[in-house]
């Protein structure tokens, strides 16, 4: 008789995204189908797919293209994986650009530079490795084994505010935003 131990295998995956916004839904969707299938909380999922869209569009906005052979002239290269502690890690790498990756401060009425600032409230940990060979990687954790969402370890399901108590930035109230419009 042989006894039969299944194990957990961590998920992976890592794909070339075309440099500019046409890849950006097909990586979400891949990521997004992944995780679930592999079991990872709808809400841990949800910030995952909002990290990965950002770390894309910073690439391609601030970014070159890698233009290497093995993932295809003119790409960015997105990854994730799942540790056996239940840690994601996303990780976009791009050719390098002519800034270094950091959050901005923007002001209440600019239209974009949040990015990182949310990536910072929804992430464990983040940061910028570079190589050698020129290339950037934004790489950011986001602890998938315990859901964050409020409320949700009495089971009530998570309400809209829920993301924005998330990533609300100090000092700032949602109302705050729209003061200067009335």
């Amino acid at each position: 008789m042989a006894l039969v131990v299944a194990q957990e295998v961590p998920t992976s995956s890592s794909m070339a995204v075309p440099h500019g916004p046409a890849g950006v839904g097909k990586a979400r969707h891949r990521m997004r189908e992944q995780l679930l299938d592999s079991g990872v909380s709808e809400p841990i999922v949800d910030d995952a797919v909002l990290v990965l869209s950002e770390l894309l569009s910073n690439a391609c906005r601030h970014g070159r293209p890698l233009g290497r052979a093995d993932v295809g002239d003119g790409d960015v290269r997105a990854a994730w994986r799942v540790d056996k502690a239940g840690r994601l890690t996303v990780e976009v790498t791009d050719g390098g650009g002519p800034t270094r990756p950091v959050p901005a401060t923007p002001s209440v009425t600019a239209r974009g530079g949040r990015g990182l600032n949310i990536i910072s409230a929804l992430a464990q940990d983040w940061g910028v490795r570079d190589s050698a060979s020129g290339e950037v990687t934004v790489w950011v954790i986001i602890t998938a084994g315990y859901d964050r969402t409020p409320g949700r370890e009495n089971g009530r399901a998570p309400s809209p505010d829920d993301f924005v108590a998330r990533v609300a930035l100090p000092g700032l109230e949602f109302a705050d935003v729209f003061e200067d419009l009335d």
